[in-house]
């Protein structure tokens, strides 16, 4: 008799379970716990060892501390604005503590007389006795054992941890005789020191002891981790397996002449990445490549490069990116790059023509676009522009050799494979485009192995020659703020110019944050009154955004005032200054992004990030006046924002990690991939994996499904 798989679990309803009736499976139901596999893999959201807790005796005023009580008496009274008080005495034998919550009424009816309770809050003193007031409480009732398990309670539903804990006990008591299955190969589990699948699911819910509740942890998290790699593996070798790549030719003279226009030598890390580019180039297996590098390391270079191998070898370049404005941004720098760079052309009476690159958005109509269609059929378009217009019924390329896709966490696994198909479908060979993927957002490394794991990664960590520091500073509040005008209008009177950022086009009564447009007359009239004001929105025509943008670069305008349209790919060496107005509204990658719009020229160059007075501090914002690190800086963001945004991008459904964490166990991440590739090496279709197969296609949804298992 083999072990219960997760889908056996899957297939068995938590009503099965002691004590679960008619009522308490529409809760479970209300927190999605439906089955008992939804069950045993709600894990504790922490443990307290009840050998180790502090007792009331030793709380120290002002520190915080959790503490297993007993609720000896409740009571509440009502004060003003029909708000409500709820108090608690609480005591555990060795002294007595006061619990006080405002504005929470069911306190009264959670809290009876001898229940055992865990809080966690800091005591303070009042009226000569200890108060904590709105701890946090788990109910844990008479539990037993020296470490109890707290699991996430809720308080809509009417759950409470020991009804979760007596029903996982029920369910892991009910699977004792099978055991529960384990899927990873043997040579795996014990190379690595993994406990059992069996023994983990007891120990992280029934831990002896909280050394078994880590190693019942780290094998449960490794699980989560290596369903995640498996796909992604799997995905990679599929894609190499089945497309029929291009071998681009590498001599040809195109991108040679590139180089040689620009007016400055590449980075060591951009000839490191062209090198690796040309590598997978000339290779008979299509590209799938990240190119991650730091705001202003010279990704947009790399990327012409990669797509001027396709041209000189006869094919056509796409480069997609995610929004118009975007799209218009890289068109205008790209042909300003390849400005007077010719393509051999044997109908010309030359022999040559200048290298053709056209925009195609939504925004390009009529007459217009269909001269870009048609040069893009009859092969006459070299290079391509545009959003994912350029992927839309309609739009034929003659062959399509390399894309380059930017601003990838907005861009996601689906639209690559369309992107790939297309190429498939229009190229007369059936040959498939090569991919690279742009991201301005440095990754860490953890993150880049799990969201990108299908390809692989290219880093530029160098700044290229002449770029200078930023620094940094914080305007906390009105006073602060004076200081960012008087910076502006000495480094306009020094004869360079400013950047503004908003958050807002216009006033919006939910989010009180300063509009572009309320900026620019304020400023026009009052802090920067005497100087040339321009305005840049989204809204603006993209005829109107060039001419402001033309004005700007020709130094027509000292001070721009934007919205975050300008967060990429804008280039005006001689702006030294930015102040970006409630800098507390955005994430991290974004302000480093924006900020790396200054610094691009030989002057030193500041940024300030304006906010309303802040007495606690702001981490975010710390983290950036500390640091222009983009790859340190992506570390801090994962640390603030936790890797819910990050998996999202990736996996979604019931993959979901619930116990690993892309900060805490960086090991694993590596080893969970290096060990996905060991078994998809072996087997690529993990034919004599049926086991894990089967959970993979029980907890990965039905497009990844699709994609793992059309093979």
């Amino acid at each position: 008799m083999t072990g219960l798989s997760f889908r056996d679990l899957a297939l068995i309803d938590v009503e099965r379970i002691k004590g679960v009736g008619d009522k308490r499976r529409v809760a479970l139901r209300d927190v999605g716990i439906e089955t008992v596999l939804d069950l045993v893999t709600t894990y504790p959201r922490r443990w307290i060892d009840r050998t180790n807790e502090a007792r009331v005796g030793d709380l120290v005023v002002g520190e915080e501390a959790l503490v297993l009580v007993t609720v000896r008496e409740v009571a509440s009274r009502s004060l003003k604005n029909r708000r409500k008080m709820v108090t608690a005495t609480v005591g555990d034998g060795t002294g007595r503590l006061q619990i006080v919550f405002f504005n929470q009424a069911w306190r009264e009816r959670q809290l009876r007389e001898g229940l055992n309770i865990v809080l966690f809050g800091r005591p303070e003193n009042y009226r000569g006795g200890l108060q904590m007031t709105n701890p946090v409480v788990d109910l844990v009732g008479d539990r037993t054992g020296r470490i109890v398990p707290i699991y996430p309670q809720s308080e809509k539903a009417q759950l409470n941890t020991w009804e979760l804990a007596g029903w996982i006990e029920n369910a892991l008591d009910r699977c004792r005789e099978r055991g529960i299955l384990d899927p990873v190969p043997e040579d795996i589990r014990s190379g690595l020191g993994l406990m059992a699948r069996d023994e983990a699911f007891r120990s992280i819910h029934l831990p002896e002891t909280m050394k078994d509740k880590e190693a019942a942890r780290r094998r449960l998290a490794f699980d989560e981790l290596l369903r995640v790699q498996l796909v992604l593996v799997m995905r990679k070798r599929a894609m190499e397996r089945d497309a029929i790549g291009i071998r681009h030719r590498l001599v040809g003279g195109l991108v040679e002449q590139f180089h040689a226009n620009l007016p400055y030598s590449l980075t060591g890390a951009q000839q490191r990445a062209i090198d690796e580019i040309a590598g997978d180039l000339a290779a008979p297996h299509a590209m799938h490549r990240l190119l991650q590098g730091d705001v202003g390391a010279g990704k947009t270079v790399v990327a012409v490069s990669a797509l001027l191998v396709a041209v000189q070898g006869g094919h056509q370049g796409a480069l997609m990116a995610p929004t118009e404005v975007l799209a218009e941004q890289h068109h205008s720098g790209i042909r300003r790059l390849l400005d007077g760079i010719e393509v051999g052309d044997p109908s010309n009476l030359f022999g040559n023509r200048p290298l053709r690159v056209e925009l195609l958005t939504n925004r390009v109509t009529g007459a217009e676009r269909r001269e870009v269609l048609a040069g893009l059929a009859d092969g006459s378009v070299d290079l391509a522009i545009g959003t994912h217009a350029l992927i839309q019924e309609g739009v034929r390329f003659r062959h399509l050799g390399v894309v380059v896709v930017d601003e990838q966490h907005r861009f996601g696994v689906e639209q690559r494979a369309m992107l790939r198909a297309k190429g498939e479908a229009d190229n007369p060979d059936g040959t498939v485009p090569d991919v690279l993927v742009m991201t301005a957002t440095p990754i860490p490394r953890t993150a880049a192995m799990t969201v990108y794991g299908d390809l692989d990664v290219s880093v530029l960590d160098e700044k290229p020659a002449g770029r200078t520091e930023i620094v940094t500073h914080w305007a906390n509040g009105p006073l602060d703020e004076m200081a960012v005008w008087v910076d502006i209008r000495e480094e306009v009177t020094a004869g360079r110019q400013a950047y503004v950022v908003c958050p807002l086009i216009d006033e919006s009564e939910k989010l009180e944050v300063a509009s572009a447009e309320q900026t620019f007359e304020r400023l026009r009239l009052q802090e920067l009154v005497g100087l040339r004001i321009g305005l840049l929105h989204g809204r603006l025509g993209s005829a109107e955004k060039e001419t402001v943008m033309e004005q700007f670069r020709r130094r027509e305008i000292d001070v721009l005032v934007a919205t975050t349209v300008i967060e990429v790919g804008v280039d005006v060496p001689n702006a030294t200054v930015m102040a970006i107005l409630d800098a507390d509204r955005f994430g991290i990658a974004q302000l480093h992004q924006l900020r790396g719009r200054v610094g691009r020229g030989a002057h030193r160059s500041r940024c300030w990030l304006v906010t309303a007075p802040q007495e606690d501090g702001n981490p975010r914002v710390e983290a950036l006046v500390a640091s222009t690190d983009g790859f340190e800086l992506a570390e801090a963001d994962l640390e603030l924002r936790g890797e819910g945004t990050i998996m999202n991008t990736s996996q979604k459904g019931r993959s979901d990690l619930k116990l690993a964490s892309l900060r805490r166990d960086k090991e694993l991440v590596a080893l969970a991939r290096q060990a996905a590739f060991e078994i998809v090496d072996a087997d690529p279709t993990l034919r004599s994996q049926p086991a894990l197969v089967d959970e993979l296609s029980l907890l990965f949804t039905s497009e990844d499904e699709a994609f793992l298992f059309k093979g």
